[in-house]
């Protein structure tokens, strides 16, 4: 296949820019430690050769800030083949400012942007670029905020088992910081009357209960057939996440807030997860995703991606332990709007790279998203 090269040549990333969009929620969200009415994107998009890749991440505004500021100086003039050596100069020149956090979304919109860049310099979908796995991704029906009556929770999971068909779902508890374990128990309840006793049911609590707690409310969850318990106590608390894990029947998840490799090193030796998670767009983009589906294939464990499900789509298909992507309320609302080009989840899983079209497949509908601009 010939590459799509401007005057030919090795592609050099020529160009990096950046926007932040903040969208208000269709109603007020929450989990088990924090309430939230509006969700900020931001992105990145990398040119070379005569393509444009598009990045992003869900986080603070002034991560765009660090885009500018710090890494698009390191990206540029580098050849937009290597996105490995890319994302190391990235983190290289990030050491002292302090990777985790804010400034690791940077680097992942990045490490996003290029991958996609890549792809579409070589007229290939990121699946194949990637090299699949699979065809079909599965999904999780993702929601069920705490902040929802009982009427908005019933039919968020109905719209998911009823009407598209997906096998699985999660719904949010812990409210408060664990101190409304009555109202946990009613909404765990509820929720498995919504979807029925043939779909899997999930729960996260964010790490909002203290270890004890957490062991009795899994009782709870046995009583309804819960089988996945996402941060049953904090995810700094690889002790704790062990324990509880140890004695309760639900398989305990976490890794959402792994910013570095290591932290999933960590994770994994400390025995603290029946499922790794891990967040392309926090954990250092792709390149590092790929790699922590490595460290968890080598400890015997399944990888299950967080949130932001059209970028991790194509690399979910190119993982073999993969276990599912989490199909997020608040981000697949805001990728449908933002994006041509979009997944549908019907019959509870999707097929990135089926439409051949380049890279990750999204196309901006950029009328659309300067609606939301703020940055």
């Amino acid at each position: 296949m010939t590459p799509r090269i401007a005057g030919g040549g090795e592609p050099l990333v020529d160009g990096v820019e950046t926007a932040a969009y903040t969208i208000p929620t269709d109603a007020p969200e929450g989990d088990g430690t924090l309430t939230w009415d509006s969700t900020t994107m931001v992105m990145v998009q990398v040119s070379a050769g005569g393509a444009t890749g598009l990045g992003y991440t869900y986080g603070a505004a002034a991560t765009a800030e660090v885009v500018d500021r710090q890494l698009a100086a390191v990206v540029t003039g580098r050849c937009a083949w290597d996105v490995p050596a890319a994302n190391e100069a990235m983190n290289r020149a990030v050491r002292n400012a302090g990777r985790p956090g804010l400034i690791a979304g940077a680097v992942s919109a990045v490490d996003i942007a290029l991958w996609d860049l890549k792809a579409r310099l070589l007229d290939l979908p990121l699946t194949r670029l990637l090299g699949a796995s699979r065809t079909d991704v599965p999904v999780y029906g993702s929601g069920g905020f705490t902040t929802y009556d009982s009427r908005q929770l019933d039919r968020q999971l109905r719209h998911w088992v009823e009407e598209q068909a997906v096998p699985r779902v999660k719904i949010k508890i812990g409210e408060s910081w664990g101190r409304a374990e009555q109202r946990d128990r009613e909404r765990i309840a509820q929720a498995r009357r919504s979807i029925g006793a043939a779909a899997e049911f999930y729960v996260d609590a964010n790490g909002a209960y203290d270890r004890k707690q957490a062991v009795r409310m899994a009782r709870c969850l046995d009583e309804h057939g819960v089988t996945w318990f996402e941060e049953p106590v904090s995810s700094d608390d690889l002790t704790g996440l062990a324990q509880v894990r140890a004695a309760v029947v639900p398989e305990v998840t976490a890794g959402e807030y792994g910013y570095t490799l290591a932290y999933f090193g960590h994770l994994l030796g400390a025995g603290a997860v029946d499922c790794l998670q891990a967040d392309a767009t926090r954990c250092g983009g792709i390149t590092v995703w790929l790699r922590a589906a490595a460290l968890a294939e080598a400890a015997g464990l399944e990888l299950s991606g967080h949130c932001a499900p059209h970028v991790h789509a194509h690399a979910a298909a190119a993982i073999p332990n993969l276990r599912h992507l989490e199909w997020f309320h608040d981000h697949t609302r805001i990728e449908d709007l933002f994006f041509d080009g979009t997944l549908d989840p019907q019959g509870g899983s999707i097929r990135p790279g089926a439409d051949g079209a380049p890279g990750h497949g999204l196309t901006l509908r950029a009328e659309q998203a300067e609606k939301y601009r703020t940055g």
